[in-house]
């Protein structure tokens, strides 16, 4: 195919002419297609069902050392589910405390409760001049809405294949006190499906913070969620806590993971694992906060998943599901955007997006074309703070909860807009 720039006025126009054709009868259909959010599809969640049988009303509910599951106690989570939650991310389970079904909740909490109270001591952030945090982009936009529901400062720092620019991140960490976090997805990231690289991970380890309550929100939401069922094609990535625990820094570091995404996303268990004295900083506070987490909720996951070979085993069954879609999508991209330079998009090996990068000035009305005709994509800007992206190039796609059949149509719809936006931007430029 010939590149679009390179393509005379008149062929463009022409060509608009059969692209508009094509987009207004799909338009006539009157579809209602949702790509917008990562959301399991139908057949994943039926892979979990399974959990709701493993507890009935003649269990004995209770957990290996006979605490009643039923009743209050262990506020910091069942130890099976500890040891099972720990083991997703390669933690100790004596540095995991589990909550309810939101990591995302947790990290909130951690947010507010540094601007009441500081962190470990320290001066409450509220009482502060200035707070700012770091925010690799594109990135998970309820990371930024977190903070920027509590006023902090979002300074954008660029991603590359190896994850945040570490030369960015060391220079402002070690020169600028009012900086006092940065948001991570390091695996599969959210949402172009990067892995940090082992090198990258050693660098946040040694990190020097000016500011001593600065921390490292390490949301490693998708450690298990793999595309592949070969461990060869699937990306590793090191264990933070140990290698900050080795340089000196163990508390400069939050991990977050759930089940949300591995079970019911309404109804799983995530934890934080993190140094003791971070653990007892959080605990201070869950204890005025909560008498406890479901811990019906945590058994019921354990006697289900088990342990790590049965969440491989359950996540391998997911990702055949998956890698399924993505190839969809993928294949959709290839045979209509190859070669017309108007659009690159990310291969990742898990995780729950493709990163599409148009043209710049193209990504809003691209999402807005595919509204038009009954498409919902995710907001452009939303990967970026403020819901801004400076090139308005970035479009995240979420190939995993339409049907299959829902899908292909999608994708044909979302390559029109790109194809008819991209002409339209093109012409406008001569």
């Amino acid at each position: 195919m010939e590149a679009y720039q390179h393509m005379k006025k008149e062929g463009l126009l022409a060509l608009k002419k059969g692209l508009t054709a094509q987009f207004e009868d799909i338009k006539g259909r009157g579809l209602s297609l949702d790509m917008s959010r990562g959301k399991p599809g139908a057949e994943q969640l039926a892979l979990s069902m399974g959990m709701l049988d493993v507890i009935n009303s003649s269990s004995d509910m209770k957990n290996d050392t006979g605490v009643d599951t039923r009743n209050y106690g262990l506020p910091d989570g069942l130890p099976e589910a500890k040891r099972l939650l720990a083991g997703m991310v390669g933690a100790d389970p004596e540095q995991v405390i589990v909550f309810g079904n939101a990591s995302l909740s947790i990290m909130f909490d951690a947010v507010s409760r540094s601007m009441t109270h500081g962190v470990m001591g320290s001066t409450p952030w509220a009482k502060l001049d200035k707070v700012r945090f770091l925010c690799p982009v594109p990135g998970y936009d309820r990371h930024f809405s977190i903070t920027e529901y509590f006023g902090i400062e979002m300074i954008l720092v660029e991603m590359t294949e190896n994850g945040p620019d570490m030369d960015v991140v060391e220079k402002l960490v070690k020169e600028d006190e009012s900086i006092k976090g940065i948001w991570c997805v390091p695996k599969y990231s959210n949402p172009q499906g990067y892995t940090y690289s082992a090198e990258t991970v050693k660098r946040f380890a040694a990190l020097e913070p000016k500011a001593r309550d600065f921390r490292i929100f390490w949301d490693n939401a998708y450690a298990v969620h793999h595309l592949y069922a070969d461990e060869r094609e699937q990306d590793q990535l090191p264990d933070i806590l140990s290698l900050c625990k080795a340089a000196g820094r163990e508390d400069m570091v939050y991990e977050f993971v759930s089940t949300s995404k591995v079970t019911f996303p309404g109804s799983g268990i995530c934890m934080v694992a993190a140094s003791e004295g971070n653990r007892k900083d959080f605990l201070q506070h869950l204890k005025i906060q909560t008498i406890g987490h479901d811990k019906i909720n945590q058994l019921r996951h354990t006697l289900f998943l088990k342990d790590m070979d049965g969440i491989k085993e359950h996540m391998k069954k997911q990702g055949e599901m998956t890698l399924i879609k993505f190839k969809t999508v993928w294949g959709e991209l290839e045979r209509e955007l190859g070669g017309l330079g108007i659009g690159t998009w990310t291969y990742p090996r898990g995780g729950y997006f493709i990163s599409f990068e148009a043209l710049d000035g193209c990504a809003g009305a691209i999402v807005a074309k595919a509204k038009e005709a009954g498409l919902v994509l995710t907001p452009a800007g939303a990967s970026f703070p403020y819901g801004k992206d400076p090139r308005d190039s970035n479009i995240r796609i979420a190939p995993t909860y339409p049907s299959l059949e829902e899908l292909e149509l999608a994708g044909r719809l979302f390559v029109l807009c790109v194809k008819l936006v991209s002409i339209d931007k093109i012409l406008e430029s001569r």
